[in-house]
C-alpha cells in the first residue's frame, strides 16, 4: 500500500495525489477535513472511487473543525494548534479539560469525513501526533462507532533503512525506539478494539525525501507481511502554500509514476491495494 499524506491541503497536492493514482504506484489518501482544499479533495476522491481515503487527523499545525470557544485549551483565537509537538503532547496528556476538548475535536472531524460518504479507508495523522497515547485511547473507543479499520503506525525496519541511507543516524535511532515504544502501546489497545495495524510502515526516516532510487531499493527490501509506505506527493501552484521542503513534493510525485519503480515492485513481487482492502482480505 501506498499512502499519499495532506490530501485537502492544496489544490496542488489533491492534483498530485490523483496523479500519481491514475499513472504511478499510489493507492490511498490521507484527507485533511480541515485543509484549505478538502472540498476539492472529496470532489476527487468521489471521481476515483479505486483510491481509498482515510482521515488525516491534524491536531497539530493546522485548524480544527470545531470553534474556538468550544475548544479554547487547543487552539488559538483563529481556531489553529499549536505548531510545536513536544507542547501540544504535554498539554493533551497534562491538561484534563484538553483531553475532554480533545476528545470532542476527534469526534468532529470523524464526523465531517463521515458526511463525505466516502468508506473511511484508515486512519492516521499530521505529524503522527495520532499515535499520541491520549489520541489513541479516544480512537480506541471511537472505533467501533465510526468503523475505523486501521491506524498507523511508523514502524520501519530499521536495518532496512540503514542500508539505504546511512545519513542523521543517530535520529534514526532515537525515531525508532520512541516510536516503537508508543506503537507496542498504542496498537495493543487498538486490536483489543478491532483496529488493524500493518506489520511495517515506511517514511518516516525520508519525510521530504522519498525518491525514486529510494522506492526501488526499498521494494526487495520489504518481503512478505502487509507494509505501507507514505510519502507527500505535491504540485504547489504559485499562489499556494507548501507542505514540505521546496521541490520534496514534485520530487515524491516523480517516484511515485516512474517506470523503474513500477518494475521494482512488480519484481518485488509487492501487491498494491487500499489499506481497507488488505483488511478485507484477511
Amino acid at each position: 500500500m501506498v499512502t499519499g499524506d495532506d490530501f485537502g491541503f492544496s489544490r496542488g497536492v489533491n492534483r498530485a495525489i490523483v496523479e500519481a493514482h491514475t499513472r504511478g504506484v499510489l493507492t490511498s489518501a490521507s484527507l485533511m477535513v480541515t485543509g484549505a482544499a478538502w472540498e476539492d479533495a472529496v470532489a476527487l476522491a468521489r471521481a476515483h472511487p479505486r483510491l481509498g481515503v482515510g482521515l488525516h487527523l491534524v491536531l497539530i499545525s493546522g485548524r480544527a473543525v470545531l470553534a474556538p470557544a468550544e475548544i479554547p485549551h487547543l487552539v488559538d483565537s483563529s481556531g489553529f494548534f499549536r505548531e510545536s509537538p513536544t507542547r501540544a503532547g504535554l498539554v493533551y496528556q497534562l491538561n484534563p479539560a484538553a483531553r475532554i476538548e480533545l476528545r470532542r475535536e476527534i469526534r468532529a472531524q470523524l464526523e465531517r469525513f463521515r458526511r463525505t460518504e466516502i468508506p473511511l479507508d484508515h486512519v492516521d495523522g499530521h505529524l503522527h501526533l495520532h499515535v499520541h497515547p491520549v489520541v489513541v485511547g479516544v480512537l480506541a473507543e471511537l472505533a467501533t462507532e465510526f468503523r475505523i479499520p486501521v491506524v498507523r503506525f511508523p514502524s520501519e525496519d530499521l536495518r532496512v533503512s540503514l542500508r539505504l541511507d546511512r545519513t542523521a543516524i543517530a535520529k534514526k535511532l532515537l525515531f525508532s525506539t520512541i516510536f516503537g515504544l508508543l506503537r507496542r502501546h498504542g496498537a495493543k489497545r487498538l486490536r483489543a478494539s478491532g483496529v488493524a495495524v500493518a506489520d511495517r510502515v515506511y517514511g518516516l526516516h525520508r519525510t521530504g525525501r522519498v525518491s525514486e532510487g529510494y522506492l526501488a531499493r526499498l521494494a526487495p527490501g520489504i518481503g512478505e507481511g502487509w507494509t505501507e509506505i507514505y510519502c507527500h506527493p505535491a504540485s504547489p501552484e504559485p499562489d499556494e502554500p507548501i507542505n514540505g521542503p521546496p521541490g520534496a513534493g514534485a520530487r515524491e510525485l516523480s517516484a511515485l509514476v516512474s517506470p523503474l519503480v513500477r518494475g521494482a515492485f512488480g519484481s518485488a513481487g509487492l501487491i498494491l491495494t487500499t489499506l481497507r482492502g488488505r483488511t478485507a482480505g484477511r
